[in-house]
């Protein structure tokens, strides 16, 4: 199972990506950066959701324990692609990088990751 939803993360890639060209060629032009951060998070939160309901109901998870498992695979798996692409493709600065974790300046992207880490879980639990 855990093979199965490694790859299930993939799609999430493209999901995050039509997400940031809505964001960049949308509403970001009728908000502050900041603003479109946060709108961006949640809409991608949402769209993960969704995603994650659609894989679930094809492949249940047999426990809460592989559906935390997932859920860290699919966490190290997005950060290690936000580093790897933001840093060597966009050629983002470290700093950079590291600024949309700063949830006291309102950067809320960390809490995303605590929603992916948690989506298999809470996703199980709702469709069982």
């Amino acid at each position: 199972m855990t093979t199965i939803y490694t790859l299930a993360w993939v799609p999430m890639v493209f999901i995050a990506i039509a997400n940031g060209i809505l964001r960049d060629r949308g509403y970001k032009r009728y908000l502050p950066e900041l603003r479109a951060h946060q709108l961006s998070t949640v809409i991608g939160a949402a769209l993960f959701t969704i995603y994650t309901w659609i894989v679930m109901a094809w492949w249940p998870l047999p426990s809460d324990r592989e559906a935390l498992g997932i859920g860290a695979i699919w966490v190290a798996l997005t950060i290690g692609f936000e580093v790897g692409f933001g840093h060597l493709v966009l050629k983002f600065t470290w700093r950079r990088l590291a600024m949309d974790y700063n949830l006291l300046k309102g950067r809320i992207w960390s809490l995303l990751l605590v929603w992916l880490f948690l989506l298999p879980l809470v996703m199980r639990r709702f469709m069982t």
